[in-house]
């Protein structure tokens, strides 16, 4: 039951990340403050269309 999401830059929209989560137990979308390597900077990724 665990899906395949990307995670998207906030600033340049780049998708940098890709992980699974259960969409189940977790109904509201995933974000986390991660590195944009394009940015070169900490920045906030919220779950997009994998």
């Amino acid at each position: 039951m665990r899906d395949i999401i990307s995670l998207v830059c906030d600033g340049c929209k780049a998708r940098n990340y890709y992980t699974t989560r259960n969409k189940k137990v977790k109904k509201d979308k995933m974000e986390a403050k991660k590195f944009c390597p394009s940015c070169g900077k900490h920045l906030l990724h919220k779950e997009g269309k994998a």
